[in-house]
């Protein structure tokens, strides 16, 4: 019995060790700022620049597994709503904002949460320049499963960021 109680306190070490390892600052590689890590930024994983929003191609399969072995940069090129399913009217929820990034190295296509600390102005920069993809690329998403957000969605994009209508 013992042995069972240590091997469980060596699991939960090794757990902790793994977690703290995946929450620690970085220096961004596209703007170079220090990128600090604070459980108060509403979500588990960091995985982008606060500032510029850039990210590393890091996890394989789930966010934070850390499983990747590309390491490319990942340009945040797009905004999406999380797909939170149909309510018991049949309409479809409304999930909340989301960053879409591609590896400039592999040309992988994630989304990824936002933090609380991300910077509001980049988030509009990025929506603003994703107008401008071309329709293969948005194609891309649509295959992935993700809806590129448009012009439409403006007015739900500055309430979930800034908790009105501007």
């Amino acid at each position: 019995m013992g042995e069972n109680i240590r091997r469980l306190k060596q699991k939960k070490k090794l757990i902790f060790v793994e977690d703290k390892a995946k929450n620690q600052e970085f220096i961004c590689s596209h703007c170079g700022r220090k990128v600090f890590y604070d459980r108060r930024i509403g979500t588990t994983h960091r995985n982008h620049c606060p500032y510029c929003l850039w990210s590393k191609h890091v996890d394989l399969n789930e966010p934070g597994d850390r499983k990747s072995i590309c390491h490319g940069d990942m340009e945040p090129i797009g905004l999406t709503f999380k797909q939170e399913g149909i309510n018991k009217y049949g309409e479809v929820k409304q999930g909340e904002l989301m960053l879409i990034h591609q590896c400039l190295k592999c040309g992988k296509i994630s989304i990824n949460r936002l933090a609380a600390d991300d910077n509001s102005q980049a988030i509009l920069e990025v929506f603003e320049k994703s107008k401008q993809l071309n329709p293969e690329k948005i194609n891309g998403f649509t295959q992935e499963g993700i809806k590129a957000l448009t012009e439409q969605d403006k007015q739900e994009i500055e309430t979930q960021l800034f908790g009105k209508n501007i």
